[in-house]
């Protein structure tokens, strides 16, 4: 599967890619699948069943609202959250589905949205959609598995071993770190630089651009979001939101253009970390990055580099994205970035490798230095569980990706401090964490039924 930067960051919205995002691109995908045939008049019942963790944290995840959105012909990158809410109170006040917003069924919520123990085969995240016609009969019928990050694929491509993305020959193709390396020495480009020739093969450089920038200005607008928000975050643990006192807090104390200590700029770094999974958590729009439930690391750490380094603009950025892009990949490919799979390892330490490897590049860091902070950041998240509470992406989300922000500057400082030479290689790092996933009991992989999920006391 050739994975360009623009499917590990994509805009959609909150609380989670792989529960939020990718389950309304797979009811989207069906929908499409039964207008391809010409048979949506035919449709006289829609049936949903959600399989493993999709079932077990999806009602606090909003699952079963993003399902049907998807089905009214809804996608995550443009639809408007409070869209959604109306539309899924509407349907479930009238029981009827306004299928892509053109053909009505009757829909009964608790009937028709099933929500099952056992885990399908492939994946934990698992989701069935049945269409029936008038008389009962089956119409169409498809499973579509939600892997991670918003990324889907259909039962068939999960049969192949294939994803939903098309395979395209890339000029610099890389499986591993050190093949990625191998490749920067022998071709004597940057990561970014490598990236960027791999990205030409799906469209412009000046689309490519731009797009990156587009990325970077709806994470900007995402911490904005976030530091003017207050209130309760939804869902029931009445976990209040922080970003905006605190940055009230910060502006009284720190000002960000007056570094005095280095505690000061953790501060800072704390405060966009916090913002967007705030964000997140309330549904809000965000860029996976590469997932909703890490998304708030990446922005943070890239707006740390912004705002306090003497030489910045849209190179920088470029590069920055570009280049955490490349370990993005390699995780994806070797491991997972899903938390349902292989724990919260695969999403916080993901992206706290990734904003580790984009900050050492920008500040100057070689391919050999940017891979070892990759390294630093993944491997002290080793073993990381996913236990939210009360299956939300609030406790202990939120905070993880603050203290992954932090831990990704100094793994990138780490980085720089070295030559590029040490013991323990990413390609050792990711393959220890794909193992250390399949170790890991399921309770504390995404289900909220171990660790601090069923050891705190909710309200």
């Amino acid at each position: 599967m050739s994975i360009s930067v623009f499917n590990l960051f994509k805009l959609g919205i909150g609380p989670s890619s792989s529960h939020t995002v990718g389950p309304m691109l797979a009811a989207h995908r069906f929908l499409s699948s039964v207008r391809a045939q010409h048979a949506l008049a035919d449709v006289g019942a829609i049936e949903i069943d959600l399989y493993g963790s999709l079932s077990a944290t999806g009602k606090g995840h909003g699952t079963d609202g993003a399902v049907v959105a998807g089905l009214m012909g809804f996608l995550p990158e443009t639809v408007d959250p409070e869209c959604i809410r109306t539309n899924v109170e509407r349907c479930v006040a009238e029981g009827r589905l306004l299928l892509a917003d053109h053909h009505c069924v009757e829909f009964i919520w608790a009937r028709d949205c099933r929500w099952h123990d056992g885990s399908l085969p492939f994946h934990p995240n698992g989701v069935t959609f049945t269409a029936r016609r008038q008389t009962g009969a089956l119409l169409y019928q498809q499973t579509y598995y939600s892997v991670g990050g918003g990324f889907v694929v259909d039962q068939h491509e999960a049969d192949l071993g294939s994803g939903h993305e098309e395979h395209i020959e890339l000029p610099y193709d890389f499986a591993t770190a050190h093949q990625l390396l191998a490749l920067t020495q022998a071709q004597r480009l940057s990561i970014a630089e490598l990236m960027m020739a791999n990205e030409r093969m799906w469209r412009k450089e000046v689309d490519i651009r731009e797009g990156l920038m587009a990325i970077w200005g709806s994470m900007r607008d995402c911490i904005e979001m976030g530091l003017h928000h207050q209130g309760v975050l939804p869902g029931g643990l009445n976990v209040k939101r922080r970003a905006m006192l605190f940055h009230k807090s910060l502006l009284r104390s720190t000002p960000k253009n007056v570094i005095s200590t280095s505690m000061s700029a953790m501060d800072w770094v704390n405060l966009y970390a916090l913002a967007v999974n705030e964000e997140n958590a309330g549904g809000g729009r965000v860029v996976t990055a590469p997932t909703n439930g890490a998304a708030g690391i990446i922005p943070a750490v890239l707006m740390y580099f912004m705002e306090y380094s003497q030489e910045v603009g849209e190179q920088q950025v470029i590069d920055f994205l570009l280049t955490a892009a490349a370990i993005g990949i390699l995780c994806k490919k070797n491991a997972s970035i899903s938390g349902a799979e292989v724990g919260c390892q695969g999403e916080v330490g993901s992206a706290c490798a990734m904003a580790a490897a984009g900050l050492c590049a920008v500040l100057g860091g070689t391919p050999e230095q940017v891979e070892n902070a990759a390294e630093i950041g993944l491997e002290h998240n080793l073993g990381l569980t996913c236990d939210p509470i009360g299956g939300l992406v609030q406790v202990p989300c939120i905070e993880r990706n603050a203290i992954a922000a932090v831990k990704a500057i100094n793994a990138a400082q780490l980085g720089l401090r070295g030559n590029g030479e040490h013991f323990v290689s990413l390609d050792k790092v990711i393959r220890t964490m794909r193992d250390t996933g399949r170790d890991m009991q399921d309770k504390y992989k995404e289900t909220s039924t171990g660790g601090l999920a069923v050891h705190t006391v909710e309200c």
